[in-house]
C-alpha cells in the first residue's frame, strides 16, 4: 500500500477549489429549488426549520462542517479505517431491516428522533473505499477470477441487503461500479454481457419469449456459418445461445415473482405496454407536463403552477428537477445539467492525476456513483426510465443523501490534496 505524507501544512492551497465551487453552486441551486417546490403564500420565513427548506439548510451547514473535518484528517485515515466503515454500514443495513421505518413501501430508514437515517446512502462511499483498498493494496489483477469474486462480494453484499428493503434504485448504483473495474483492467466482455442481458430482458417483455428465441436462433445460425472453420468459436456461439435461452426463461420468473406490483407497473408504462395516467404513470406524466410547460426561459422563480398546486408528488426529493424545468425553463435546465457534466469531468480529471492507485480507483467510484444518480434521476423525470426513487445529487431534499454525497466527494478532495506527498 502506498504511504501518504502526513504533513498537512498549507493543504488548503492544494484542495481543488474549482470542484468545491461546483459543489457550492449545486447545493445552493438545490436549496432554492427545494424552497420553490414547497412554497406557498402561508410561508412566513425562508429559514423556518419546520419546513423542508429550513431543514435542508441545517443539512447543508452540517454537511459543510463534515466536509471541512474530512479535509483536516490525515489521508491514511480513509485507507486504514475503510474496513470499519464498510462493516458499520453493513450492520446498519441489517439493523434497518429490523427496526427501520417503512416509507412508500421501502423499509430503508432508521428513525433517530425527528431525523431519518438512510444507511444505503452511506454504504456507497464505504463500499467504494473498501473496493479501492482491496484492489490497490495487493496489486491484484482483475483478470484473476478469485479477485473478481472478492470484488463482487464487496459490492454484492450491500446490494443484496438493500434489495431486501426493497430499494431498487440504490441497489442499481452498486451495479454502476463495474465501470471502475473496467478502468482497472476488467475484460470488456463482462460489460458486453451486461448490456446483452438488459436488451434480452426488455425485448422479452416487449415481444415474448418465442420471438426473441427465434431471433437469437437466426443470429446464432449466421454466426456458426461465419465461423464454420473454427470449432472454438462455434462452441462459444452455442454456449452463448444456450445461456441466453436460460436467461430469457428466467425473465418471467423475475418479473412475476421478484419485482413488486408498482415496479412492474412502472416498467410496463415505460415500455408502452400499458398506460395508467391516473395510477402508476401519474408521477411521470405530471413531471413531463411541468418540465414542458417551462418552455425556453421558464415561468419564473416561485411562479410554477404545477409546483405551487402540488401536481407532482415528491417534488422536493426525487422530482426536484421538475421545479428547475418549470420555473427556470430549458436554459436553466441546461445550466444545471452543464454543472453536473462539468463536475463529472472534473472528478475524472482528478482521478486520472492521482499517483496512488487507491485514490484513482476511489475517484472513479465517485464518478460512477454521481453519474448513476444524475442520469437515472433526470431520465425518470422525463420518462426515459421507470421511477425507482433515486435522489438528484446535492439538489434533492434529504439529510442522508446530502451528507453522503458530501462525504463521498470531500474524501476524494482530501486524497487529491495530498497526491504529491505519496511515496511510489
Amino acid at each position: 500500500m502506498n504511504n501518504y505524507n502526513t504533513h498537512n501544512k498549507g493543504f488548503f492551497f492544494r484542495v481543488d477549489g474549482f470542484t468545491i465551487l461546483l459543489f457550492l453552486c449545486l447545493v445552493t441551486i438545490g436549496w432554492f429549488n427545494i424552497y420553490a417546490s414547497v412554497y406557498s403564500d402561508e410561508v412566513t420565513s425562508i429559514f423556518d426549520i419546520n419546513t423542508n427548506f429550513g431543514k435542508q439548510l441545517i443539512f447543508i451547514i452540517i454537511s459543510g462542517l463534515v466536509g471541512l473535518t474530512i479535509l483536516l484528517l490525515d489521508s491514511k485515515f480513509f485507507i486504514t479505517f475503510s474496513p470499519i466503515f464498510y462493516g458499520a454500514t453493513i450492520l446498519l443495513l441489517l439493523l434497518v431491516l429490523v427496526i427501520g421505518r417503512n416509507v412508500a413501501g421501502n423499509q430503508a430508514w432508521i428513525p433517530i428522533g425527528s431525523f431519518r437515517l438512510q444507511p444505503s446512502e452511506f454504504a456507497k462511499w464505504s463500499s467504494s473505499l473498501l473496493l479501492a483498498r482491496y484492489i490497490s493494496t495487493g496489486n491484484y489483477k482483475l483478470t484473476d477470477f478469485k479477485v473478481l469474486i472478492v470484488c463482487a462480494a464487496i459490492l454484492g453484499l450491500p446490494m443484496f441487503l438493500i434489495m431486501l428493503q426493497p430499494d431498487t434504485g440504490s441497489a442499481m448504483v452498486f451495479g454502476s461500479l463495474i465501470l471502475v473495474l473496467y478502468r482497472e483492467g476488467l475484460s470488456p466482455y463482462y460489460l458486453i454481457c451486461g448490456v446483452m442481458m438488459i436488451i434480452l430482458f426488455v425485448t422479452t417483455l416487449l415481444f415474448g419469449k418465442l420471438y426473441v428465441i427465434l431471433g437469437l436462433l437466426a443470429i446464432a445460425g449466421l454466426l456458426i456459418y461465419q465461423f464454420q472453420k473454427s470449432r472454438r468459436k462455434i462452441t462459444a456461439v452455442i454456449a452463448g445461445f444456450l445461456l441466453s435461452i436460460v436467461f430469457i426463461f428466467s425473465v418471467d420468473f423475475v418479473y412475476e415473482n421478484v419485482l413488486k406490483p408498482h415496479q412492474k407497473g412502472r416498467i410496463d408504462i415505460l415500455l408502452g405496454i400499458t398506460q395508467d395516467l391516473r395510477g402508476a404513470g401519474y408521477n411521470v406524466n405530471q413531471s413531463k407536463i411541468a418540465i414542458g410547460s417551462g418552455g425556453m426561459e421558464g415561468k419564473g422563480y416561485l411562479q410554477g403552477t404545477q409546483t405551487k398546486f402540488n401536481f407532482v408528488p415528491e417534488q422536493s426529493t426525487d422530482f426536484i428537477f421538475c421545479t428547475v424545468g418549470e420555473e427556470w425553463g430549458f436554459i436553466g435546465s441546461l445550466v444545471v445539467v452543464g454543472l453536473y457534466l462539468t463536475l463529472l469531468l472534473r472528478i475524472i480529471y482528478i482521478a486520472e492525476r492521482q499517483r496512488a492507485s487507491f485514490s484513482r480507483i476511489y475517484g472513479y467510484c465517485v464518478a460512477c456513483i454521481v453519474f448513476c444518480h444524475f442520469f437515472i434521476n433526470i431520465a425518470m423525470t422525463i420518462g426515459l426510465m421507470p421511477v425507482i426513487g433515486i435522489p438528484l445529487p446535492f439538489l434533492s431534499y434529504g439529510g442522508s443523501s446530502l451528507l453522503s454525497f458530501t462525504i463521498l466527494l470531500f474524501i476524494l478532495l482530501k486524497l487529491d490534496s495530498n497526491r504529491m506527498g505519496l511515496n511510489s
